[in-house]
């Protein structure tokens, strides 16, 4: 699945889409994605240059992974409309690990797996690796899918 695929089924556009491919999926089941950082990230913008080796932000890996997971939870529903239909809310994350720092020029593969998938919420577990090297261990996410309807303030 490549990035024009993706965009179908998330509703995030750059800068915030964290994710370049899916590489497997089995549906229900598990993920496999791919996020290229880059030099170039928003992340880094304004930095010095000696500043290039920064590690990639945390909140911005552990983002990229619930992507991933979001992918998985409704590949099948997709709906990158955020003002109708289903609207997918990621409600907790437990057990995060931060193994390694994540540098520009490395390939970040998540590994999602589904816990549980129910019709409104689901629960994944997995981690992140660079180069098959672990740097992130997800221990729980749950995501729950609502009406956006249901989510408007009355007016």
């Amino acid at each position: 699945m490549d990035t024009a695929e993706i965009k179908r089924i998330l509703p995030h556009r750059f800068p915030m889409l964290l994710i370049d491919r899916v590489d497997s999926m089995i549906p229900g089941d598990s993920l496999i994605a791919t996020k290229a950082v880059a030099a170039n990230e928003p992340c880094y913008a304004g930095l010095p240059d000696e500043a290039a080796d920064y590690s990639y932000p945390v909140t911005l890996l552990v983002e990229s992974w619930c992507q991933a997971a979001g992918v998985l939870a409704v590949h099948g529903t997709p709906n990158p409309d955020v003002l109708a239909g289903r609207v997918t809310l990621f409600g907790a994350i437990n057990r995060i690990e931060v193994l390694a720092p994540v540098h520009p020029g490395d390939q970040v593969t998540h590994h999602v797996r589904a816990l549980k998938l129910l019709s409104d919420a689901a629960v994944f577990t997995g981690e992140s690796t660079v180069a098959d090297v672990p740097v992130l261990r997800v221990g729980q996410v749950i995501i729950a899918l609502r009406e956006a309807a249901e989510l408007r303030s009355p007016a």
